[in-house]
């Protein structure tokens, strides 16, 4: 590179740097070809080379190089320490690995009441999905660069909400006893303890202030605000219904799940969720740069998803009479027969899913545009001294 010039911002194929009375984007590589591209040492000028250097790299690729400049990079967008993970990734990751080591032991043992979570469809796909984000958290992280901040964030928003699921778990014991914990529980416990720290970890990473000036920024908010407390509303009733069916024609309904039906200590950890996804979903509408808020978000939808799903399968399968107090011979002798289904909450419940997903869509793809509108602001004037020894 020539004394004179140094490169400003690095992505995957190109690179926006500043010479004498311009600014240039190089495509990456050794050696460094000529500038493609450039534009007048103005301030004019490098809003121009900041849109035209986001419409050709690809997104959350871009990284500072180099000097510390007055502007600085867009604040809270990627960390400095470019592509490599850094001490605090590698130790995060290694909290993420070994959480998702304890979760996958955690599936075989007994969890609740003698019963593996491997041995319960409905409840092992749950579990499986948590530890899937959370294994993509940790190879995000070791990507290093803006990836080491997605994965933190994808790690932090699933972690925050299954806080509530796994301590609804815990509640059951807490309501009946130690004679019903299993090594499973106990296990996945210290695995999202472990997954949780991990994901704090990684995140070294002061985000920007939102413009409320900006139109994006209210109406991000209200989406993802409105979309969770809907999903947090219909989370609470009962999602089970139950039909029982007699030779006689009588017909009996009933529905179960609900999630204030319960307990004290389980009650804690459903309120908890809901208030958790809540929260999350608040502050990733507000976190800048808006793609990474949108990773936060997708990482508190996982587990909702995953909730849905269980319910989904829960209800395609078989019903046992005893789980209602009705031994088998009972039910045979009288030719009782109970089918299950979904109420309709449960069905409004995934439509609000469905609308956070789509929020987290909508917050990256807003995010793009913003970054291209909003460029930070020019690079102080280099000394010769900083020329020397950055050029």
């Amino acid at each position: 590179m020539p004394d004179n010039e140094t490169i400003l911002y690095r992505g995957a194929s190109f690179e926006l740097g500043h010479g004498p009375g311009y600014y240039g984007i190089w495509p990456v590589g050794t050696p460094r070809p000529p500038s493609i591209e450039w534009w007048p040492d103005t301030p004019e000028g490098w809003q121009g080379a900041w849109a035209r250097y986001n419409a050709l790299e690809t997104p959350g690729t871009i990284v500072m190089t180099g000097q510390q400049h007055a502007g600085g990079p867009p604040a809270g967008d990627v960390p400095a320490d470019g592509d490599r993970p850094g001490r605090r990734g590698l130790i995060a990751a290694a909290l993420l690995a070994a959480g998702v080591v304890c979760g996958l032991a955690g599936l075989f043992p007994a969890y609740l009441s003698g019963a593996s979570l491997a041995q319960q469809p409905a409840e092992l796909i749950p579990h499986v999905l948590y530890l899937a984000a959370w294994a993509a958290s940790a190879a995000l992280i070791l990507s290093g660069g803006a990836r080491r901040t997605a994965g933190a964030l994808l790690g932090a928003g699933t972690s925050i909400v299954t806080f509530g699921l796994f301590f609804a778990d815990a509640g059951q014991v807490i309501a009946g006893g130690a004679h019903v914990l299993g090594a499973g529980l106990v296990l996945s416990l210290i695995g999202w303890l472990a997954c949780a720290a991990g994901s704090v970890t990684a995140l070294a990473y002061r985000p920007a202030r939102p413009d409320w000036r900006d139109r994006r920024t209210v109406l991000g908010l209200a989406l993802a605000v409105a979309a969770a407390l809907g999903t947090a509303i219909t989370f609470a009733p009962s999602w089970d219904s139950y039909i029982f069916r007699t030779p006689t024609g009588v017909v009996h309904s009933l529905t179960a799940g609900n999630a204030f039906a319960n307990p004290g200590a389980v009650i804690a950890g459903n309120v908890a969720v809901m208030v958790a996804l809540v929260l999350v979903a608040a502050v990733a509408a507000l976190w800048r740069p808006a793609r990474l808020g949108a990773v936060l978000l997708a990482g508190a939808v996982i587990p909702m998803v995953a909730q849905a799903i269980s319910a989904l399968v829960q209800a395609g399968e078989a019903v046992s009479p005893t789980q209602f107090g009705i031994s088998s011979a009972q039910a045979s002798a009288s030719g009782l027969t109970i089918s299950s289904g979904l109420t309709a909450v449960f069905w409004i419940y995934c439509v609000f899913v469905v609308a956070l997903a789509l929020t987290c869509g909508w917050l990256y793809l807003s995010s793009r545009r913003t970054a291209v509108a909003s460029p930070p602001p020019p690079p102080a004037a280099r000394t010769a001294a900083e020329v020397s020894t950055y050029g």
